[in-house]
């Protein structure tokens, strides 16, 4: 395995012609994809990894500077890509790997046949005719109260973040995964996240896109997805599910899962 591999915790299962990449958003890990796996092993090669900074990495890894911006992942995933000589692959972003992948896409489109992102956003702050759904006040407040008492803030930002019951699995699932990064780790990755602003880029885009989207997102408003449809530079196309907060394929498999394999099965002009 090579040194990429190893810091990323990369896995490859299944066996199939085609290669499908799953990326996952902040405070997770690869195993937020754990119900949607079993269902690509007979068809498709998957690779999956962690993003630097997870609670599976190595801290020691983390270079605060290269990742105060999204490029630093966009190079470690064509970084991934490159050792594992895929020369071609579906690769599904979460969060802000819809971003990471969008970025990886613009210098190497060669390398993904679709990109399929799942509760993406180009920008979280509103701004003059853009609804991104947070104010710089309110992400002062969520920054403070990740430094002031970071297990206190993991435990109330999982259940709003993951949307319903409180008690729920995927809600434990998230806080566990949360709490496994190193604080300080954590609010920088959170800064360069929701301080991103990643919309002069989607012109770039050339790949075709599949936005899928919950009706209801904490941090991800529906007309969010709206606006990548529209902005993004080659083919794209939109689905809003019925779901409910930003970790959909975490806290409702069933209604996400299907429309999932339907986007990776399906190309836009069908």
């Amino acid at each position: 395995m090579g040194i990429v591999e190893e810091a990323h915790n990369v896995k490859v299962l299944g066996s199939g012609d085609q290669i499908i990449v799953l990326a996952h958003g902040f405070g997770t890990d690869q195993s937020v994809w754990k119900h949607l796996v079993p269902y690509l092993l007979e068809d498709y090669r998957v690779v999956l990894y962690d993003n630097m900074g997870a609670g599976t990495t190595n801290p020691d890894y983390f270079d605060f500077n290269r990742y105060a911006t999204l490029e630093g992942y966009a190079y470690d995933l064509l970084a991934i890509l490159e050792e594992l000589q895929i020369e071609s692959c579906i690769f599904v972003g979460h969060s802000v790997s819809c971003m990471i992948g969008a970025m990886a896409s613009i210098s190497r489109p060669d390398l993904f046949t679709k990109i399929v992102m799942i509760s993406g956003s180009p920008r979280y702050l509103n701004d003059v005719d853009y609804f991104g759904g947070f104010e710089q006040e309110d992400l002062d407040q969520l920054f403070e109260a990740m430094q002031s008492n970071y297990k206190a803030w993991c435990s109330g930002f999982a259940p709003l973040a993951v949307g319903g019951d409180m008690e729920s699995v995927a809600v434990q699932e998230f806080s566990r995964t949360l709490f496994n990064m190193r604080p300080d780790i954590a609010l920088s990755v959170a800064q360069t996240i929701f301080q991103s602003d990643m919309r002069q880029i989607l012109s770039l885009v050339t790949v075709p896109c599949h936005i899928i989207q919950s009706m209801k997102d904490l941090a991800v408003p529906v007309v969010v997805s709206e606006y990548l449809h529209r902005n993004i530079g080659g083919d794209s196309i939109v689905e809003v599910m019925s779901s409910d907060g930003h970790l959909p394929q975490l806290s409702s498999p069933d209604i996400v899962i299907p429309v999932l394999l339907r986007h990776i099965r399906q190309n836009i002009a069908q």
